[in-house]
């Protein structure tokens, strides 16, 4: 599998190595990375098995991170004794987490008024739990941005996984102190490239949301992390270089690592 080296350092501030399309080559995939650049990666748990193996990973990996999540589809359709497992689980690791999430609404496949109201109602327990651990939240928000602003905003630092809202909405959350991350989407995505150009440097995060999103055929992976630099180095009109020091600089400072 081809990749392009870049002269820079990279982290991939979301992705998702538990997942099992990544079951034949994981370690591959893992070593893909580091020779693209990256230098480190935060693998965002959604389920008690996805929070296991994120934390099994960062234990063998000293460029792996683990984020500790609850998926807002177990949040709409799990039942209390799950959603109440994946808590407590997170509770008991978060020291060995760098962030809470990912969590959070996803009006789309919501079809009953229930149904969001399951979903919020995880997501606030949730919310408690990165506030109360002093965590930084990462968010899924789909068709739903500007509610998960109204929910979060008593948390100290949230992180906006794969935006995809407006740029008016952004620029809420920009305001608010809290971060957009850019999936590789950019590369191919109008709108996401009309988000690149406004989002401020310093409220910006780059994520390959992999094994989604992929830049290229097949899979995404890590290492195509490098894809999404000089798309957005165009439309901000940066260099590439100052593009990777921004995004790693600020997922240094986000995620303590």
């Amino acid at each position: 599998m081809e990749y392009k080296p870049m002269p820079y350092p990279i982290i991939d501030s979301h992705c998702h190595l538990d997942f099992p399309k990544f079951n034949p080559d994981r370690e591959e995939a893992i070593q893909r990375a580091r020779k693209a650049g990256v230098v480190g990666m935060v693998n965002s748990g959604i389920s008690l098995k996805g929070n296991r193996i994120s934390l099994e990973l960062t234990e063998k990996n000293e460029d792996i991170h683990a984020a500790l999540g609850l998926s807002p589809d177990i949040g709409r359709e799990g039942s209390d004794k799950d959603i109440n497992a994946i808590l407590a689980q997170i509770e008991a690791n978060a020291g060995k987490a760098v962030a809470i999430g990912e969590a959070g609404l996803d009006f789309q496949d919501c079809k009953t008024d229930e149904e969001r109201r399951r979903q919020t109602a995880s997501f606030k327990k949730v919310i408690e739990l990165a506030k109360n651990l002093e965590k930084p939240l990462v968010v899924h928000a789909r068709m739903a941005e500007a509610e998960v602003l109204e929910l979060a905003r008593d948390v100290d630092t949230v992180i906006y996984h794969c935006y995809s809202g407006s740029v008016e909405t952004m620029k809420e959350i920009v305001d608010a102190g809290y971060y957009i991350s850019l999936a590789t989407l950019v590369c191919f995505s109008e709108h996401h490239q009309t988000l690149a150009a406004e989002v401020p440097p310093e409220n910006l995060l780059l994520e390959t949301d992999s094994p989604f999103l992929s830049p290229r055929r097949g899979r995404n992976e890590p290492a195509f992390i490098v894809d999404s630099i000089p798309v957005v180095a165009k439309y901000k009109e940066m260099e590439p270089a100052e593009i990777a020091k921004f995004t790693t600089e600020n997922a240094r400072r986000v995620f303590k690592i």
